[in-house]
């Protein structure tokens, strides 16, 4: 618990402040919104990030004159949030929605593709007779899930598995055609790993309270769209799932970098943190940089001198009052072992490894966004788990890219190591080419490839896998207990920047109230 608020003057706590360090290891966006927490009350902070780029998941790159996300690529409007702090840096000029257009789903046996159909709850129907469900999983898929309207609800408990559920109640062919390419592509999982409680909070209960599941979707979208439309009522602004920025997601770490200097921080990139010791009641961060030094070398054929410039490394230990960790998983759990012992007793989750290959392409063809704004795949259907077409989907990147096409095909998913994993750069381009090709039904020839970007992600595990949240409360309170020390980011919020940014922003309080306040009366 936090400690009962100071009796101490602002005078006093400003002074404090003042005097407290706080280093910051890691300059994800979850480092950077906690570094932010701290250095708006004064306090001193140095951010340390091992990348010669601040954003952690959220990167940029250049491809053929045009600048556009390499990673993440919007948010998540639930709670609002993520859109306080866009606009509390000013960015909310920038909020951008994507077109509408909706996404196919290819790998369908015996169909091919098709859009994916509407009026679901993760891809559960609410009417299996809909004719773009009926297409989907066939006539015998819809007898199937019309039994679920005839079965007894549960009762007593209920089913904690997703998949498990979705077969039980409407069968198979609901599940490993609709359910499971949601899963795969939102949280590269099968669904039967999901919970269901925390990626649809309610679902249960309606079950038990309407009967069936088909018409508890359909219960929970109703009551969805009524809070919704008073919200927008409200706010006079338009509803969405998801929000992007104009000019990418990384102009929020820009701005973040940004007013972490006027605030009067340090950011630090290409410094990688070696070791992070309690030495008593203070902390002593370990680091390492490389830098240029000025060596003599004496030239083979003339003789002469000639300076050169090689990197060299350079080692510095900080001292600081507090750490905030916010590295992925494996890399916490190792800086945090002599600190925070008890972490080695909780389970550490795992996470795969993700690959993006972005193409720009010279193919006047997919201009009429010939399958929507994406596509899903039906899991083993195709190699690539997912297809986002970035010019239909996101206005800005259209505008951008001019006549060229701009796509992004996703390989990887828990349990499946990406295809792209053992191919060089080249291989896995052609890969996504061809990928793409088959998920957009449309022929792309290899000279189409004006240029491509490949990014490699270790995607911490979502909150919604089962178990996932007893191990990160497990892994939390084992922080928790160090005084001076705390921990933010995907593997301990629950992947996303709807649950990364208010988590830092808690966690962050946690650790000043405790500095500012600890030993007040």
């Amino acid at each position: 618990m936090s400690p009962e608020p100071s009796s101490a003057e602002p005078s006093d706590l400003a002074a404090r402040a003042a005097h407290t360090h706080v280093v910051v290891v890691g300059g994800g966006i979850g480092g950077l919104v906690a570094a932010r927490e701290c250095a708006k009350v004064g306090m001193r902070v140095t951010v340390l990030e091992a990348e010669e780029t601040l954003g952690g998941s959220i990167r940029r790159v250049d491809l053929d004159g045009v600048t556009i996300d390499a990673g993440a690529e919007s948010y998540a409007t639930r709670g609002g949030l993520v859109r306080a702090l866009v606009e509390e840096l000013d960015l909310a000029d920038r909020i951008v929605l994507p077109k509408p257009g909706g996404a196919w789903l290819a790998g369908i046996p015996g169909v091919g593709a098709a859009p994916l159909p509407v009026g679901g709850i993760l891809g559960i129907p609410a009417n299996p007779f809909q004719p773009d469900v009926r297409r989907i999983i066939g006539w015998s898929g819809v007898w199937r899930a019309y039994l679920d309207r005839v079965r007894p609800p549960l009762t007593i408990g209920h089913q904690l598995s997703l998949g498990k559920l979705v077969a039980s109640r409407m069968g198979a062919k609901v599940r490993d055609r609709l359910v499971a390419p949601v899963t795969t592509g939102v949280y590269s999982a099968s669904p039967d790993d999901v919970d269901i409680d925390v990626a649809a909070p309610g679902l249960n209960a309606a079950l038990t309270r309407v009967g069936s599941l088909s018409g508890a979707v359909q219960t929970l979208r109703d009551d969805a769209a009524e809070k919704a439309s008073e919200a927008q009522a409200a706010a006079k602004t338009p509803g969405a799932a998801v929000e992007g920025l104009s000019g990418g997601m990384s102009t929020l770490v820009d701005a973040l970098a940004a007013d972490l200097i006027r605030l009067g921080a340090e950011v630090r990139t290409g410094v990688r943190v070696r070791t992070v010791r309690k030495t008593g009641a203070r902390w002593s961060v370990e680091a390492e940089a490389e830098v240029a030094a000025e060596v003599e070398v004496r030239a083979e054929e003339s003789g002469e001198s000639a300076a050169t410039d090689p990197l060299e490394p350079v080692v510095e230990e900080l001292d600081a009052d507090a750490v905030i960790i916010a590295t992925p998983e494996s890399a916490a759990r190792k800086l945090l072992a002599s600190a925070v012992p008890g972490l080695a007793t909780t389970e550490a989750a795992s996470s795969p490894e993700i690959e993006i290959v972005t193409l720009v392409l010279d193919a006047p063809e997919l201009a009429a966004a010939p399958r929507g704004t994406g596509v899903l795949t039906v899991p083993g259907s195709h190699t690539a788990k997912a297809l986002t077409h970035s010019t239909a989907k996101w206005g800005w990147v259209r505008d951008a890219a001019g006549s060229r096409q701009i796509v992004r095909v996703s390989f990887g998913a828990q349990g499946e190591p990406a295809a792209t994993a053992g191919l060089d750069d080249a291989a896995a381009a052609d890969l996504a080419r061809r990928e793409a090709a088959a998920l957009l039904g449309v022929a792309i020839a290899p000279e189409a490839v004006i240029a491509s970007h490949r990014g490699r992600f270790v995607q911490s595990q979502p909150a919604s896998i089962i178990g996932s949240g007893g191990r990160r409360t497990a892994a939390r309170a084992a922080v928790e207990a160090v005084p001076g020390v705390a921990a933010v980011g995907a593997w301990l919020a629950g992947t996303g920047l709807a649950q990364v940014i208010p988590d830092a922003r808690d966690e962050a309080d946690r650790l000043r109230r405790v500095l500012l306040w600890d030993g007040e009366s």
